[in-house]
């Protein structure tokens, strides 16, 4: 099978996954603080249902290790296609929960286990989907191959906006609040099979194979990339935590910063970060190519760079209210988030061996979402309101991608690292 065809295998699923992650971001900051939570005052509601989201976060990396071990030990294609279907199931779920007003305090409670199942399910599908990429990749073009899966979060993204921008545009606000809300989670179900049918059809990874016929088959993986490259599972994750800050500043605390705060309509924001993830979705390869001949961590830490400087002009844009100069700031700060991004999609599978590299990957992707994903979009809210204005805001951003620049100061090149070779880093 072709190179080019499982990296477009992998572009379509992780472009369902994320689209089915996203909606529940959108949802959150639209609706669901009304609909899950009603008792609360708006401001309290949000942050309810924004801590509803951040369960996604806590359960990615739980994934990341129970997707991982059986992805090092069974195989990337098998263990993709259960993570795709877990995420399916907990989507077309949020779509069928009653709410408050019909089950009382249970439509949270089921709310948050759905979440849970999303956030697990996607804690395996982004480790898989690159390695899938990286280990079919041409030598020297590693970083080209594994954008394609990386480009899926931007398409994704731009899918479950799209499909929010229609309903709201079709319908009235008491519809989208009655039901409109749930039709981007039950057209999941149709994704899901299409994804399926492409998962299934893809080969397993020349690199995993060699690998299997040589017994390098670990019996914990997550022990031994514990044990064996604690430096740079730790560097890893510290260097990915910006990503996740950039993105769901941009796509999830803004819409809802913007609508309640600063008065802005839901379509100019919409619009807006569609957008953004639109610019992201095209830098992405260019950035990736960039890193084949420059190397990863050169990218990553320009792109860090650029996170610091852009942290208050992002705010400050925003607060004009135009749209215009609104997308103009969620665009610069995707092409930061672009630019650790891309390298990222090879970087953290070659800096881990291959009988654990599934997992190591997993891990360093995944929990970095805990801080960059579920944690800041909530404190963002809260300081917010507290202080009445965005600059603690910025100041988190710019302090959290120079926390990520030094972590990535800190990890080794990798582009010309053999992925046969088990050895990898042991640091």
């Amino acid at each position: 099978m072709s190179a080019q065809r499982i990296a477009v295998a992998s572009f379509i699923g992780t472009a369902i996954e994320f689209y089915d992650f996203y909606i529940y971001g959108t949802a959150a900051a639209l609706v669901f603080g009304t609909l899950f939570f009603p008792d609360l005052d708006p401001l309290t509601g949000t942050l309810a249902a924004f801590a509803t989201f951040g369960v996604g976060f806590v359960a990615r990396p739980v994934g990341a290790v129970a997707f991982g071990h059986f992805g090092d030990r069974v195989g990337r294609k098998a263990t993709l296609v259960v993570s795709l279907l877990t995420m399916g199931v907990g989507t077309v779920a949020i779509g069928l929960l009653p709410t408050y007003s019909t089950i009382g305090i249970a439509a949270p409670v089921l709310l948050v286990l759905c979440r849970f199942l999303q956030g697990f399910g996607l804690g395996g599908e982004w480790g898989g989907a690159v390695l899938m990429a990286t280990e079919h990749a041409p030598a020297g073009r590693r970083g080209l191959y594994s954008s394609f899966p990386q480009v899926g979060p931007a398409v994704g993204f731009v899918i479950a906006s799209g499909a929010f921008l229609a309903l709201s545009a079709a319908l009235t606000d008491a519809q989208f609040a009655a039901w409109g809300w749930r039709v981007p989670f039950l057209a999941s179900a149709v994704l899901v099979v299409v994804g399926l049918y492409i998962r299934l059809r893809i080969a397993e990874t020349p690199v995993f194979e060699k690998a299997m016929l040589e017994q390098e088959r670990e019996k914990a993986p997550v022990a031994e990339v514990v044990r064996r490259q604690p430096r740079s599972l730790l560097l890893a994750t510290g260097g990915m935590v910006i990503t996740h800050t950039i993105f769901y500043t941009v796509t999830t605390f803004s819409l809802s910063y913007g609508t309640t705060e600063l008065g802005l309509s839901r379509t100019t924001l919409l619009v807006a970060a569609m957008v953004a993830a639109a610019v992201m979705g095209v830098a992405t390869p260019l950035l990736a190519v960039l890193s084949d001949r420059v190397g990863r961590r050169r990218v990553c830490l320009w792109a860090c760079i650029l996170a610091v400087l852009w942290a208050f002009p992002l705010f400050w844009l925003l607060g004009t209210g135009d749209g215009i100069l609104v997308a103009v700031g969620f665009s610069v700060a995707m092409i930061a988030f672009a630019g650790v991004f891309a390298p990222m999609g090879a970087f953290l599978p070659e800096l881990f061996a291959t009988r654990y590299r599934y997992t190591g990957a997993s891990i360093g992707y995944n929990a970095s979402s805990i801080v960059g994903g579920g944690i800041t979009p909530l404190l963002a809210t809260s300081l917010v309101a507290t202080t009445g204005a965005s600059w603690p805001v910025s100041l988190l951003i710019a302090g959290l991608a120079a926390v990520s620049g030094l972590c990535v100061w800190g990890l080794h090149e990798t582009r010309t690292t053999d992925l046969t070779d088990a050895g990898a880093f042991t640091r």
